[in-house]
């Protein structure tokens, strides 16, 4: 078995677009083209274009593919319409968190499951292995796909300018099948930039007939090709957590302040439900760390981590850092204890190799566009 980096289906155009490319999750993907800034810059004031193409796709059919992700996920996924796509969760036995997912309703009985690129082939095995006492056929399609995304304020105009699909009808969180530059694609309008944005599934073979429509269609508007550099910082600005930063096994949905997406109501067992209706109990008992942001009054920059300090006494630990191109500081989330998760407590600092720099604890998301 080859240990070398697998490519995705653009990986000749991001070289000759002189992409730095690095290894993630075992893919060979760009970090970034030129300017890390400008291209966050790009998504948050026009657009930008992304290759995702090492998430993982797991599409699960039959007629009791309900059932099976009811039991293997935490979420309810009977009550996801035909069309719509549902932010959720897979869990160990003793409510970890496996990864986070996105699941998309394609059809009646068929459902298409994306997973974090580092974790696909994890969550592959336990929901084949999950879905094995129930009438329902797993099917890997991770080489079945490339993705392609288009982010920020500019991304509905240029995309509309190469599809005839019902843009202006496109709910967050929905997904379409369409035509896209004469391409055969699952338009969905989700993304992980804080922005507005589509995020395309088309076949490997149409991916870079895809992106060089897309980056015709836009380049009077602005759009950027974007690598994974400043898609950590989009994300990181909108506050939404990154598996093996903010979710890891070592934690539950509770810990993690994202209980809401465990349903309890839901019929039937799910992997998981002893462990985090105790791990709910014990949340509504004693608040657990909780994920906030912090706003570095000076300019260093925390990393994942570090500790983060108040009276002298350590008091969480930083889960993500980096500067802010958007507040123009350095900026985190990092899980502290309760008695300081308060926006505007004072005293709370990050341990920086030695020194205790000072940090304004703020809610999260740091970000918010305008709607």
């Amino acid at each position: 078995m080859s240990n070398a980096p697998r490519l995705t289906a653009l990986d000749a155009l991001h070289r000759s677009l002189g992409a730095t490319m690095t290894d993630f999750a075992g893919w060979d993907m760009p970090l970034r083209y030129a300017s890390e800034r400008d291209e966050h810059t790009a998504v948050r004031t026009k657009a930008g274009l992304f290759d995702l193409s090492h998430m993982g796709e797991i599409t699960v059919t039959g007629p009791e593919a309900v059932k099976a992700l009811d039991y293997a996920l935490v979420g309810n996924m009977a009550t996801i319409g035909v069309g719509r796509a549902r932010y959720t969760m897979i869990c160990q036995e003793d409510g970890g968190i496996v990864d986070d997912l996105i699941v998309y309703r394609l059809g009646e009985d068929e459902y298409m499951v994306v997973a974090n690129a580092g974790n696909a082939q994890v969550v592959l095995d336990a929901v084949t292995e999950r879905a094995a006492g129930f009438d329902a056929e797993v099917r890997d399609d991770r080489d079945n796909y490339a993705l392609i995304a288009v982010q920020g304020p500019e991304s509905p105009g240029i995309l509309k300018s190469v599809t005839d699909a019902d843009l202006d009808g496109l709910k967050y969180y929905a997904g379409l099948p369409g035509t896209v530059a004469g391409v055969p694609a699952l338009i969905a309008r989700t993304g992980y930039t804080g922005e507005d944005g589509f995020e395309l599934f088309v076949a490997p073979a149409d991916a870079e007939k895809l992106w060089q429509a897309l980056t015709e269609a836009g380049k009077d508007a602005g759009l950027v090709p974007c690598g994974l550099s400043c898609r950590d910082t989009l994300r990181l600005e909108a506050g939404m957590p990154l598996y093996g930063h903010e979710l890891t096994t070592s934690l539950t949905p509770f810990d993690a302040g994202l209980g809401r997406v465990v349903k309890f109501e839901k019929e039937g067992d799910f992997v998981g439900r002893a462990a985090l209706q105790a791990a709910a109990e014990r949340a509504a008992a004693q608040a657990p760390r909780k994920l906030v942001g912090l706003i570095a009054e000076g300019r260093r920059v925390p990393r994942a981590g570090f500790s983060v300090v108040a009276d002298g006494q350590v008091i969480g630990e930083v889960t993500s850092g980096a500067p802010s191109p958007t507040l123009g500081k350095p900026i985190a989330m990092a899980y502290v204890d309760a008695a300081h998760a308060a926006p505007g407590t004072s005293g709370v600092g990050v341990d920086i190799r030695g020194t205790h720099e000072p940090y304004e604890v703020v809610a999260l998301p740091f970000y918010k566009r305008q709607k």
